[in-house]
């Protein structure tokens, strides 16, 4: 597959996921605008496989948001510090960060940040696209 099949394939799933995710959302606000009225729309509503498959969406939205910053700032940042922080992600963060007590909050958090936008990257070479 070519770069450019390729990125046209990610335009594709983008457009199709913007769309669904749009689709979802006035569903969900119908819903919740007619469950006042319904006694047995809102028990159905919350019953916990509805609960549950909404905080499974709300993770992984949450989980894109915040993948999504992380790969703007990179590919968008043309800077000195744009150009070290696509180096530290080619390279492996030290262990002694995340061991060390006196590493502030900052240093943990960009470890933490870096290995789950690596561990992500990794996984989606090994899966196949649905």
């Amino acid at each position: 597959m070519g770069k450019d099949e390729y990125l046209d394939d990610i335009h594709i799933r983008i457009l199709r996921v913007t769309e669904d995710l749009r689709a979802i959302q006035r569903e969900l606000n119908c819903a919740a605008m007619e469950a006042p009225g319904d006694p047995e729309l809102m028990e159905a509503l919350s019953q916990l496989p509805e609960m549950d498959s909404l905080q499974v969406l709300k993770s992984a939205l949450d989980q894109m948001r915040h993948f999504l910053w992380f790969y703007m700032q990179i590919m968008t940042n043309e800077s000195e510090a744009g150009d070290r922080l696509r180096q530290s992600i080619r390279q492996r963060p030290s262990e002694d960060i995340v061991l060390s007590p006196e590493a502030s909050f900052l240093e943990k958090f960009k470890y933490a940040a870096d290995t789950a936008l690596l561990r992500y990257l990794s996984d989606g070479k090994n899966r196949k696209p649905n």
